[in-house]
């Protein structure tokens, strides 16, 4: 046989068939209370919290010992796994890690350094680039015979009184 026990909505006993008071407030909202202490002190706006042999006092203040053993969780310990990342194998990974640090600095300067070659051959080329476009203009210009800085005739009205 299955019994319903509820708890008291001041102390947080239980309270079994037949045992308890039950109030209904206007607003429809059920409370049950194990006694009529506990109502009374409910009705006199005491906190449960204050009064040391309520459920939530023992709660706040960490009292009841015995059912905190019962209710102790376990953390799962996460265990250390490596794996390879997508364009470096396992074994990559681990020499990377196990080389000294002035090794990886040389590495990086000698990386840093090819960078600065390669940014600096590609600048160099765009300039004779710009250089020889630049050559080819001013031939294509002297061969027309049209001198650099002459304006040609004056055309289409734009000022004027309206």
């Amino acid at each position: 046989m299955v019994l319903k026990t509820e708890l008291c909505r001041f102390s947080g006993a239980k309270i079994y068939p037949g045992k308890g008071i039950r109030f209904v407030r206007s607003d429809s909202q059920v409370f049950l209370f194990a006694n009529s202490k506990c109502k009374r002190y409910f009705h006199n706006r005491l906190k449960p919290a204050k009064l040391t042999w309520t459920a939530m006092y023992r709660k706040q203040h960490k009292k009841d010992i015995h059912a905190e053993a019962i209710k102790k969780k376990r953390r799962a310990t996460k265990k250390p796994y490596s794996r390879s990342i997508v364009g470096a194998t396992l074994e990559v990974i681990q020499k990377k890690r196990t080389e000294k640090p002035e090794v990886r600095d040389a590495a990086r300067e000698a990386a840093l350094r090819e960078i600065k070659e390669r940014i600096k051959k590609t600048k160099d080329e765009k300039k004779a680039k710009k250089a020889e476009i630049m050559a080819k203009t001013q031939k294509t210009q002297t061969k027309a015979g049209v001198p650099k800085g002459a304006k040609g005739p004056k055309l289409g009205g734009g000022g004027g009184k309206r």
